[in-house]
C-alpha cells in the first residue's frame, strides 16, 4: 500500500478547525441534552425510557432523511460556493427546503393517524408501546420544525457559517432542559407529564431553533444574501438535473440507512425492554464520544467540496488522504473514551441488575465498533459525498447493510438468541467492510466529480 500524501499547510487544518470545532460542540451539546432527557425518565424506570428510545428511533427515521436532503444538497452548495455561484448555491437552499416540507407534512400525518401500529413495529410490550404513543402524539407536531431549520442550519455550513448550528443548538440547549425539568416534573405549577411531558420539552426546544435559525438566514446574514423570495423561487432545470444526479443517491442510501437503523431498533425491541434501555444509554455515550469524529466528516464533505469546486483535483486527493489519517487518530481516541468513561455513566441510571450486566457487556461491543464508525463516517458522510461519487456511496450502503448486518443480525439475535453484545457487533459488520471499501476507493481517485462541469 502506498504512503499517504499529508497535508502541511497550517491554513487547511484552521479551515478544518473553524469547522470542526463548532460542529462537534453542537453535537456535544445536542448529545448532552440526550443524556439529561434519559437520566430524567430513567427515574421513572425502564419502560419509559425503553418507550422514549423507541419512539425516537421513529423520530431518527425521520432526521436522517432530512440528513439524507443536506448530503445531496450540500455535495452542490459546497461546489458552488467553491466556484462564487451565488445564484445556484440559493437554489440549492430553495429545494433543500421544500423537500424538507414535504418529508415533515408525511411523517407528520403518519403520525397522528396511526401512532399505535408505529410503536407496535418496534415493540410487542403493551406497556411501552402505550407510553410511546404518548411521546409520538406531541412529537408529530415538531417535524416541519425542526426539518425545515436543520436543513438550512446544516447548509450554511457550506458557505463557511458552521457557528450557526452551535448558537442553535445553545438556545436549544437551555430551552429543552428548562421545558423538559418543568413538565416531566410538573415544575413551576406545570401538570406532571412525564414522557409526554419530554415530547413536550422536545418540542418547545425545536421550535425554537426554528426561530433563530430563520431569523439569522433570512434577515441577518448579508454573506449569503438568502431572503424569502428565493426560498420561493422554483430552482431551474439545469438545477434539477445536477440534484438528482448527485443528490438522488444520497437520498435513497441516506433513506435506506435510516430503515435499516430502524430495523436494528426492531431486532433490538424484541429482545426485551432490558436491551433496549441499554442500548439507549450506551448509544448516548456513543455519540458524546464520537463528537469530533462528527466535526471531521462535516469539515472533510465542505472542505473537499469547496476544493473540488475551484478544480484543483490533486489538492482534493490530498486533503482526502488527511482526512483518512485523521479518521484513523480520532477512531482511536474515541474508542478509549468509550471504555474509560462508558462504565461511569451506568451508576447514575435506575435500572435492575439484568440491565446493567447488559449495559456493561454492551459498552464493551461500542469499543470496537467506534473505530470502525470513525473511518466509515468520515469517507461516506465526507470526502466521498464532497467529492460527488453518492452512487458509489449508495451500492455500498444498500450492499453491506442489507446483505451482511440487517440478515445476521436478525438471525443471531431473533432466531439464535445471542447475547445482545454479539447481535450488536453483527449489527455493525458493515462499518468494518464500508470502511475498508471506501478506502480503497479514495485512494484509487475516481471519487472526484465534479458538478460545476456538469
Amino acid at each position: 500500500m502506498r504512503t499517504l500524501t499529508i497535508v502541511k499547510d497550517k491554513d487547511f487544518y484552521r479551515k478544518v478547525l473553524s469547522i470542526m470545532l463548532p460542529v462537534a460542540m453542537q453535537q456535544a451539546i445536542n448529545m448532552g441534552v440526550n443524556m439529561l432527557d434519559t437520566m430524567m425518565l430513567g427515574s421513572f424506570g425502564e419502560i419509559q425510557l425503553s418507550a422514549s428510545s423507541l419512539a425516537n428511533q421513529y423520530y431518527n427515521f425521520f432526521t436522517i432523511m432530512c440528513m439524507g436532503i443536506i448530503g445531496g444538497s450540500s455535495v452542490l452548495s459546497a461546489q458552488y460556493w467553491g466556484a462564487n455561484d451565488k445564484d445556484k448555491v440559493r437554489e440549492t437552499f430553495s429545494m433543500a427546503f421544500r423537500l424538507a416540507t414535504a418529508v415533515a407534512i408525511f411523517f407528520m400525518i403518519l403520525t397522528l393517524l396511526i401512532p399505535s401500529q408505529i410503536m407496535s413495529i418496534y415493540t410487542n410490550e403493551a406497556n411501552v408501546i402505550e407510553e410511546g404513543v404518548k411521546y409520538l402524539k406531541i412529537t408529530a407536531f415538531i417535524f416541519f420544525f425542526h426539518g425545515t431549520s436543520l436543513v438550512c442550519a446544516q447548509l450554511m455550513r457550506s458557505v463557511g457559517k458552521a457557528k450557526l448550528g452551535l448558537y442553535v443548538s445553545i438556545v436549544s440547549f437551555v430551552v429543552n432542559i428548562l421545558a423538559n425539568y418543568t413538565f416531566i416534573f410538573g415544575k413551576f405549577g406545570a401538570p406532571r407529564m412525564e414522557i409526554a411531558g419530554a415530547a413536550l420539552g422536545t418540542f418547545f426546544a425545536r421550535l425554537s431553533e426554528f426561530i433563530v435559525t430563520f431569523v439569522y438566514i433570512l434577515v441577518i446574514d448579508k454573506r449569503l444574501g438568502l431572503r424569502v423570495k428565493h426560498l420561493m423561487k422554483n430552482p431551474s432545470a439545469l438545477f434539477y438535473k445536477n440534484y438528482f444526479r448527485l443528490g438522488a443517491p444520497v437520498l435513497v442510501s441516506d433513506g435506506l440507512l435510516a430503515l435499516g437503523g430502524n430495523l436494528v431498533s426492531v431486532i433490538l425491541g424484541h429482545m426485551g425492554a432490558a436491551v433496549v434501555a441499554a442500548n439507549s444509554i450506551c448509544m448516548v455515550v456513543d455519540r458524546l464520544c464520537t463528537v469530533i469524529i462528527q466535526g471531521v466528516s462535516n469539515a472533510s464533505g465542505i472542505i473537499t467540496g469547496n476544493t473540488i469546486g475551484q478544480g484543483d483535483k490533486k489538492k482534493a486527493m490530498e486533503q482526502g488522504e488527511t482526512f483518512y489519517f485523521l479518521s484513523i487518530i480520532f477512531g482511536i481516541v474515541s474508542a478509549v473514551l468509550v471504555y474509560i468513561f462508558g462504565p461511569m455513566t451506568i451508576s447514575v441510571y435506575s435500572l435492575t441488575e439484568e440491565t446493567i450486566k447488559v449495559t456493561r457487556q454492551l459498552m464493551n461491543a461500542y469499543v470496537v465498533i467506534v473505530f470502525f464508525q470513525a473511518i466509515q463516517s468520515v469517507m461516506t458522510k465526507g470526502v466521498l459525498r464532497g467529492g460527488g461519487d453518492t452512487k458509489f456511496l449508495m451500492i455500498a450502503d444498500i450492499l453491506f447493510m442489507w446483505l451482511v448486518s440487517i440478515p445476521l443480525g436478525a438471525a443471531g439475535g431473533l432466531l439464535l438468541s445471542w447475547p445482545a453484545w454479539l447481535t450488536m457487533l453483527a449489527l455493525r459488520a458493515d462499518y468494518v467492510i464500508k470502511s475498508a471499501w471506501c478506502v480503497s476507493r479514495l485512494l484509487s481517485g475516481k471519487w472526484i466529480h465534479e458538478t460545476t462541469k456538469a
